[in-house]
């Protein structure tokens, strides 16, 4: 990374709207993103701004092409408006912030005031991710609770049976089908086909083979 001595650090800087007009403009984003690297003394090497894109999406063509850049060391830092106009949930901006302090690239939120090149940015990182973290657990204990509590209903989990007719399978047999080609025919298991048809000789040629 630059040392902000001799070499002026660079930047990239990201705007999205979800719409277009409705008061909504990325020149406003930029122009303060614009101001902020010029407060700090920092080249702009780049601008990704996604128009008419909402930012519950994944893939976003700027802010995915930022991604590839910042992989190429492009730049040494990327500032944004707001969180929410650069990421989708928590975990996509933790997930982005980790893979920028991997490159050693710094992230800005102007509005947020973040900035992980300073102390209280590194702090509010730490944060988020703690934060992150605990709504992980909580989402995990949550299902286990849910899946114990089932189990203590009598209820069944998992995939509800699948009924299969004893008279198909017969028919089948009767067109010349082996065990295996009807299995694949009704989408079960060999073995269910034989629970459901009892009586039937499983070899390892009607197994294994075409029978």
């Amino acid at each position: 990374m630059a040392d902000g001595k001799s070499t002026p650090l660079r930047v990239a800087v990201y705007a999205r709207v979800s719409t277009l007009g409705k008061g909504q403009d990325t020149e406003v984003q930029l122009r303060e993103l614009r101001e902020y690297a010029s407060r700090r003394g920092w080249q702009l090497s780049g601008e990704y701004v996604d128009v008419g894109i909402s930012g519950a999406k994944e893939r976003r063509p700027q802010l995915d092409r930022l991604l590839a850049d910042a992989h190429r060391c492009r730049f040494d830092a990327v500032a944004v408006w707001r969180f929410d106009r650069f990421a989708r949930s928590v975990s996509h901006l933790l997930h982005a912030l980790e893979t920028f302090k991997a490159l050693g690239i710094e992230f800005v939120s102007l509005t947020e005031q973040v900035d992980t090149s300073t102390p209280t940015g590194k702090m509010v990182f730490t944060v988020l991710g703690a934060v992150a973290e605990l709504e992980r657990s909580l989402i995990v204990e949550r299902v286990k609770a849910g899946l114990r509590n089932a189990r203590a209903k009598g209820k069944r989990l998992g995939r509800p049976p699948k009924y299969l007719d004893k008279e198909t399978i017969d028919a089948l047999r009767r067109k010349g089908l082996g065990w295996r080609a009807i299995a694949k025919q009704l989408r079960v298991g060999v073995g269910t086909l034989y629970r459901v048809a009892p009586g039937r000789s499983k070899t390892q040629e009607e197994v294994f083979g075409t029978r």
